[in-house]
């Protein structure tokens, strides 16, 4: 053989073994590696979507937190109104109360003047002849 002949022939085993070595490669290696890539990139598309599905379902929680807040207030507000405007009604019963109480206290208070005013009057009635009596002598002895 000569070396034109051992040149090919290692040339046909070199390119062979190259095209063994890539089928190798490409079965072991790149295909392998291009699937887990591609896995890796539909696994972050999906994450991306989840969490922008998250995002929206987060605003949404947000708008009903905030309208359950606002139900919440408006609850308290017509509560606290009530409160007290029964609050003001109890208090304008007790007044009242306390001024009927008050007027008939006075009233009775003004029948016990009378009473006694009529009383004294009475008695000073019945004490004028004495008056005069006493006032007579005392002007006999000046």
């Amino acid at each position: 053989m000569n070396m034109l002949d051992i040149d090919i022939a290692l040339l046909c085993s070199t390119a062979a073994l190259f095209l063994i070595l890539l089928v190798v490669l490409n079965r072991i290696l790149y295909k392998p590696l291009l699937d887990f890539i591609n896995n890796r990139n539909g696994l972050i598309k999906k994450d991306l979507e989840n969490a922008a599905q998250n995002a929206d379902d987060v605003s949404v929680y947000h708008e009903e937190a905030n309208q359950i807040i606002l139900n919440a207030k408006n609850k308290a507000a017509a509560k606290r109104m009530e409160l007290l405007a029964s609050a003001k009604t109890d208090a304008a019963k007790q007044l009242e109360a306390k001024k009927s109480k008050l007027e008939s206290e006075y009233n009775e208070f003004i029948k016990t003047l009378e009473n006694e005013k009529v009383g004294l009057k009475n008695a000073l009635r019945s004490q004028i002849p004495l008056f005069r009596e006493a006032l007579k002598a005392k002007l006999g002895k000046i």
